[in-house]
């Protein structure tokens, strides 16, 4: 379910409407791969063992496709560019981006 936030966003319920493949893959492109944006602090990724074995980057891209918790966010997408998480460097950037 896609809802239109306050200022003009869009937001995206990622538990009801999971990341599609083409989204994903435009952010990869842009990380340089799957696990810049991956949340290895999941905790489905610890029960499930993963955290213990060594996964490819497109492993990791599936994984990502499968749960959407293994995806770190918040993601906000400004003017094509992608910013991941809430860190206070991160909100900086992201309000820089939007007063340009």
């Amino acid at each position: 379910m896609k809802e239109t936030g306050t200022d003009g966003f869009e937001l995206q319920d990622i538990k009801q409407e999971h990341i599609s493949k083409e989204k994903l893959d435009k952010i990869k492109a842009q990380e340089g791969s799957y696990e810049a944006i991956f949340n290895k602090r999941a905790i489905k990724f610890r029960e499930q063992g993963w955290n213990k074995k060594l996964l490819t980057d497109d492993q990791l891209g599936e994984l990502i496709l499968t749960e959407y918790t293994f995806l770190r966010r918040p993601i906000y997408m400004i003017k094509e560019k992608a910013f991941i998480g809430n860190s206070k460097k991160n909100v900086s950037e992201i309000k820089a981006a939007l007063s340009e």
